[in-house]
């Protein structure tokens, strides 16, 4: 029996502090949050009217999965608790199977730590009209989706809903949080995201750039935190395909954003609804990055 498609929660008993665009996230106590992973999909800042059916479930499991991963390289907001202990009702259970986890309260870092490692997106339009990238100079004459001499890191504050974040310079980020924890962030999400690329690659998919996201635990531990590496935080190529000069396909909702791009749409909500083919093809390329990236 397939899952259940979840567009929007309401729990019962349990007060909801936070919708995003895609997570609901609930108070439990002073120590830790419930969040859940909707089947919401957004595009340019808006969120569409129609779910994607799997996507939530795909999501948590692909994050989940890669916290399991990293944690060597360090520590998670995952508590490992169930949520019988929690979620009452069983028809409720039934509904965040597979897509809901039990999170520690943290001190979230206002920064969106992004590690680029190809030149795509807003960075191509900053590299050809600068040369660089969010400030940091790159040699002349690289292509479009061309590979970086190295990754990256190029740090973004977190905006409000429906606003886009802003990058900023490294120092700014120095000056906002302190230099040795800016320094501290900026190398473990560079390690982060070699040990992944070299983990997606082997199973045919580029990361060409992440964001990630940390918290401070109340010993001061940097810790990671939100979702982590996957298709709605990253853009996924698959690698047989890949080629320089030319804008690769993702395992994202780059399909819906290619459609919506056809419309007669201001980029303002509410967004246009979306054919049954769309919502398929997309659905279908969460699932096929779940499968690749957790292949043995």
């Amino acid at each position: 029996m397939s899952a259940p498609v979840v567009y929007r929660t309401q729990l019962q008993g349990l007060e909801r502090i936070h919708e995003g665009k895609v997570r609901d996230i609930y108070a439990l106590d002073a120590d830790t949050l419930l969040i859940v992973t909707t089947d919401r999909l957004s595009a340019f800042d808006v969120v569409l009217p129609d779910p994607i059916p799997d996507k939530g479930r795909v999501l948590n499991s692909i994050s989940n999965f890669w916290f399991a991963k990293l944690e060597h390289l360090v520590p998670n907001h995952l508590t490992g608790r169930a949520l019988d202990g929690v979620v009452r009702d069983a028809h409720q259970r039934a509904q965040l199977e597979g897509r809901a986890v039990i999170v520690r309260r943290l001190k979230a870092l206002p920064i969106e730590a992004v590690v680029r490692g190809y030149l795509i997106g807003s960075g191509w339009k900053d590299y050809q009209s600068s040369g660089a990238l969010c400030g940091i100079a790159l040699p002349p004459g690289l292509p479009l989706a061309g590979q970086l001499p190295q990754p990256i890191f190029t740090p973004a504050t977190k905006a409000e809903r429906g606003a886009h974040d802003e990058n900023i310079s490294f120092e700014t980020m120095a000056q906002r949080i302190g230099p040795a924890l800016a320094a501290q962030l900026r190398d473990t999400a560079l390690r982060l995201y070699e040990f992944a690329a070299a983990h997606a690659r082997a199973r045919g998919i580029i990361i060409a750039d992440t964001k990630f996201e940390f918290g401070i635990d109340p010993s001061g531990r940097l810790t990671l935190i939100d979702e982590v590496l996957t298709p709605d935080s990253s853009r996924f190529w698959p690698a047989d395909t890949y080629r320089p000069g030319t804008s690769p396909p993702s395992f994202d909702k780059q399909y819906v954003r290619d459609y919506l791009e056809t419309l007669d749409w201001d980029k303002r909500a509410p967004g246009p609804k979306l054919p049954a083919e769309v919502i398929a093809r997309t659905s279908g390329k969460y699932r096929e990055a779940l499968e690749r990236l957790t292949a043995a």
